[in-house]
């Protein structure tokens, strides 16, 4: 191959980083394995196991997801060597196969709420705010969940809406609601967070 087809093929006119979505990241980290179960996600915070010192089940060095911690041998032990290649082991569910999987292999945690990444938070300029059109100290409240924000203006209740509470204020504020509920949240309205329906009852 000539030096100027080498050139050619290494030309781009730019790149471009954008951020994955998280279907795009499940996608990533879920796989199926042969036996027909579905892995990927990491459900425990632990890593290693103090007694055994093997890695945790769906904790975040899990086997099942990321693959053996030893060549050719599954989690409790039932297969070793590289006869049983591929084979899932019916106990732990640990696929046989090499180890060096790890490196490549990927996980992913559900998180049980929406939240705002850095870039667009504390980056100058501040698009979160600037999309709000909310001061950045305002954003960075609700975000680090310090701060609630009413959502929707309630005729009875006269509170506008983007009105704020601090978590101290809020538990008072909510003995005072109406019959009729208010919706508030603790996270960026912005980014489809999960709103809570409060109410006396």
């Amino acid at each position: 191959m000539s030096t100027s087809n080498i050139r050619s093929e290494n030309h781009f006119d730019y790149v471009k980083i954008t951020l994955a979505s998280p279907e795009r990241i499940r996608s990533w980290g879920q796989r199926t394995l042969p036996n027909g179960h579905v892995v990927g996600e990491v459900t425990k915070p632990e890593t290693i196991n103090y007694r055994t010192l093997k890695p945790e089940m769906d904790g975040l060095f899990c086997e099942k997801i990321f693959g053996p911690a030893k060549d050719w041998e599954c989690h409790c032990g039932k297969y070793k060597r590289v006869r049983h290649r591929g084979i899932v082991c019916e106990r732990c569910g640990v696929e046989v196969t090499e180890s060096r999987v790890r490196r490549h292999r990927m996980g992913y945690i559900k998180l049980a709420a929406p939240v705002s990444h850095v870039w667009y938070l504390k980056g100058i300029p501040s698009y979160v705010a600037i999309i709000l059109d909310m001061p950045l100290r305002d954003v960075e409240q609700i975000v680090y969940f310090n701060c609630y924000v009413v959502l929707t203006k309630n005729e009875q209740y006269n509170k506008m809406i983007d009105q704020f509470f601090n978590v101290a204020t809020y538990s008072i504020t909510l003995g005072e609601l109406p019959s009729s509920d208010v919706t508030v949240n603790l996270n960026a309205k912005s980014n489809n967070s999960s709103t809570a329906k409060i109410s006396p009852d």
